[in-house]
């Protein structure tokens, strides 16, 4: 059974930093694809980033580019979300998911396994 659990969301001030990460169970990250999402009240969940270890490949959102990083630790079998240069829009619950194939799929749809998510809250 595949289970993914999210932690380190908080509350922080604009222009801080966050490190999320993603326990993962079950199966092995590099064989999937691994990805970041988040959702506010009311919209559509958003991709952040995804990566794959198998292909090599990386993917962000436009909205995080240049400030978010993605990576994996096959050992302990997590993945992180390194968020830096926070800005209150970035406020939203973080989810992380994975699916086998490409990284390169940013549609919630298309991912097979989720986390439970965890609140990030960015606010002075």
């Amino acid at each position: 059974q595949v289970q993914l659990e999210e932690s380190g969301g908080g509350l922080v001030q604009p222009g801080g930093s966050l490190r999320l990460s993603c326990a993962v169970s079950g199966v092995p990250i590099n064989n999937y694809a691994m990805g970041w999402f988040r959702q506010t009240p009311g919209k559509a969940r958003e991709f952040v980033a995804s990566f794959s270890w198998r292909r090599g490949d990386t993917y962000y959102g436009d909205p995080v580019k240049g400030r978010f990083s993605i990576s994996g630790d096959n050992a302990e079998n997590t993945v992180y979300l390194q968020m830096n240069s926070l800005k209150p829009e970035d406020t939203a619950v973080y989810y992380c998911a994975a699916r086998t194939g490409s990284a390169s799929r940013i549609s919630p749809a298309e991912y097979d396994y989720w986390g439970q998510g965890t609140q990030v809250t960015v606010s002075s």
